[in-house]
């Protein structure tokens, strides 16, 4: 018996050890041939087609010098981002066949990698032991040279767009014009003595703006504008409160020449809070936007005495829930786009929907759109959370359209040419009036009926998701302001503007997917449990105000009587009095318990997901363990 065992001591490791020497050998063997799987639903570890055409078609050297400072005062997390970094790299420089030149340096103190990290712009951290390191990297190309200073892991899902663009950046001779047209400060706001006496003090450019103006030679173009600069290839309107006529037939004419429009409207900007004429107490409310003569002659229309709730994408939980706050997920993004295929997530702020169909010789495709578990809701109750929120609320069951892009020959919204300006009337007839002579008309452009040839417009029906604050997250590494996004805001503009004015190759990178995934079959799982309890809720609820309406007309018929003496109501009248409070008191017991039964079945759903998701893996490799000792236990056994 113990020979037996020393036998299979010994077979067991020979096998292992040959084992092991077989795995050298194959590694040996095959360490000069590169494959490798990735097998995430996203592709998240393998380069999108548009950073390979770029890389491919470079035509000159693109060197790349990578600065990380080595050592064990580096935190892991940074230590393992920095290798991911690292591996990019070496990805890229495999992929463009050797254009891309990678120079890696550890910058420690006093050193000469020190001082050319400083030379190339890489900004030094501090660390919590007081030492200094490097995580950034610089790409350039003859004289043109971009420094990405810090480089963090919350900034990965980025990380190959910002080398891309890094790349892209310095191997293109002229940055593509851009106009941006906007009613609300998006480029800063200087210290005006107007804004001093409406105590807005200086404000900086929105992030979108200034990331744009690293890729784009940007044009601010005026909410008067009467023409749009032939320079302009790409228009970007954000929020365009009081548009005029004229400006929206320089739009219109702007899109006949072959210019793009990308317009970002809102029935309810939340930040862009106005003064309410109408309110004598003062008081203010939100900007409305619309390009309403263009979407007329599209064959589309924007509620603008709506905002969009939605049961499946709100936001918050409880006393905090905001059904017209929309996170919206991957079933609302279209997965076909390649801007919007694999966003990761959009926050959709108090934002409207557009209805219609467009008009013969457009094409129309959704960029995102809600779930059939929508239902408008009127302004004045746009930001109210938790049950007052959900009172009353009756699903269309039909899917709306938020983002749009169009596509075709448009043709002019304007067919009689330039519309009078009744200002510009009003003006002439003042002159008239005064004896001032009127001055010459400039000569204008030829009015054109239709588009020369094939365009886009992308039409979105919120403007508050492009602000810093639903956007972006603004933090303070190690005494650097860093940029992190908080959801897919950001992408979204900046892919629709490169995918309209510059190379057609950085969208595909653009639309990569995020390293975190939402939970988006529990989200629906709380969506379908909401359903259920929302119909029986509104019909209690209903009933409920029936019948403290019927109370409340007793109550009101007994009040008239006393006027002209005692009132002393019949027995039939008081036992209907009783059954009506009564019933009261049991249908607000109902409603309290099913809105009890709702929120446990939510909770239930988060815990038994958390359960699932930490403990099913450790749970299988368990029993998997169990399953073989006892395997092996039976063969041993004679």
């Amino acid at each position: 018996m113990q020979k037996k065992g020393l036998q299979t001591f010994l077979y067991s490791t020979a096998g292992v050890i040959a084992l092991a020497l077989i795995l050298i050998a194959l590694n040996y063997i095959f360490s000069p041939l590169r494959a490798r799987a990735d097998l995430t639903e996203g592709k998240v570890f393998t380069l999108s087609e548009g950073t390979r055409a770029i890389l491919t078609q470079l035509e000159s050297p693109v060197k790349i010098r990578y600065y990380y400072t080595q050592g064990e005062a580096t935190p892991v997390g940074l230590r393992t981002y920095a290798q991911r970094v690292e591996d990019l790299l070496n990805e890229f420089s495999s992929v463009s066949r050797g254009k891309v030149i990678v120079e890696k340096y550890n910058p420690q103190p006093d050193s000469d990698a020190e001082e050319s990290a400083m030379l190339d712009g890489i900004e030094g951290q501090m660390l919590n032991t007081g030492e200094k390191f490097y995580l950034g990297l610089s790409v350039s190309q003859l004289d043109d040279k971009v420094a990405i200073p810090v480089l963090t892991p919350e900034r990965e899902r980025l990380l190959e767009y910002d080398l891309t663009r890094a790349v892209a950046r310095v191997s293109t001779a002229k940055k593509p014009v851009v106009g941006v047209m906007s009613a609300v400060p998006v480029f800063g706001r200087g210290l005006s003595p107007l804004a001093m006496q409406e105590k807005k003090g200086l404000t900086e450019p929105w992030v979108l703006i200034s990331e744009l103006q690293r890729d784009f030679e940007l044009k601010e173009v005026s909410m008067n504008a009467e023409t749009v600069d032939p320079e302009i290839r790409v228009l970007l309107v954000i929020h365009p409160r009081d548009i005029t006529e004229t400006t929206q037939y320089a739009i219109d004419q702007f899109i006949m020449r072959g210019g793009k429009l990308i317009a970002f409207m809102d029935p309810y900007m939340y930040f862009d809070q106005q003064r309410d004429m109408q309110n004598p107490f003062g008081g203010s409310q939100a900007g409305q936007s619309s390009l309403y003569a263009l979407l007329k002659a599209w064959g589309l229309d924007m509620d603008m005495s709506k905002v969009l709730a939605d049961m499946t994408y709100t936001s918050g939980e409880g006393p905090r829930l905001l059904p017209t706050l929309l996170n919206l997920t991957g079933s609302a993004l279209n997965p076909d786009d390649p801007v919007t295929s694999q966003l990761g997530s959009l926050l959709y702020a108090f934002g409207g929907y557009f209805k219609g169909k467009p008009v013969e010789g457009l094409d129309m495709s959704v960029l995102f759109h809600s779930s059939p578990n929508n239902m408008p809701v009127d302004l004045i109750i746009a930001t109210l959370t938790g049950e007052p929120s959900t009172k009353g609320f009756e699903p269309t069951n039909t899917e709306q359209p938020l983002g749009i892009r169009l596509t075709g020959k448009f043709k002019s919204a304007f067919p009689d040419g330039r519309p009078k300006d009744p200002y510009a009337e009003m003006q002439k007839e003042k002159d008239k009036e005064k004896g001032v002579e009127a001055k010459k008309p400039e000569p204008a452009a030829p009015h054109l009926k239709e588009a020369k040839e094939e365009t886009t417009v992308v039409l979105v029906a919120d403007a508050d998701m492009l602000t810093d604050n639903a956007a972006v997250d603004i933090q303070d590494v190690f005494g650097q302001r860093v940029i992190v996004p908080r959801n897919g805001n950001l992408n979204l503009a900046q892919s629709l503007v490169e995918q309209l004015a510059s190379d057609h190759n950085l969208i595909g990178l653009r639309s990569r997917a995020a390293f975190t995934r939402p939970l988006t079959v529990v989200r629906e799982m709380e969506s379908k449990a909401q359903e259920a309890y929302l119909g029986k809720i509104k019909a209690l609820e209903d009933d409920l105000q029936q019948t403290q309406t019927t109370l409340e007309d007793i109550q009101r018929r007994r009040g008239d009587a006393k006027d002209k003496g005692p009132v002393v109501l019949t027995p039939e009248q008081q036992d209907e009095v009783d059954a009506f409070r009564k019933r009261a008191t049991e249908t607000r017991g109902e409603l309290k318990t099913l809105r009890r039964d709702l929120r446990q079945d939510v909770e239930s759903l988060q815990f038994w997901s958390k359960v699932i998701n930490i403990g099913a893996m450790p749970l299988l490799i368990v029993l998997i363990g169990v399953g073989i000792a006892l395997a092996r236990r039976r063969q041993v056994q004679p």
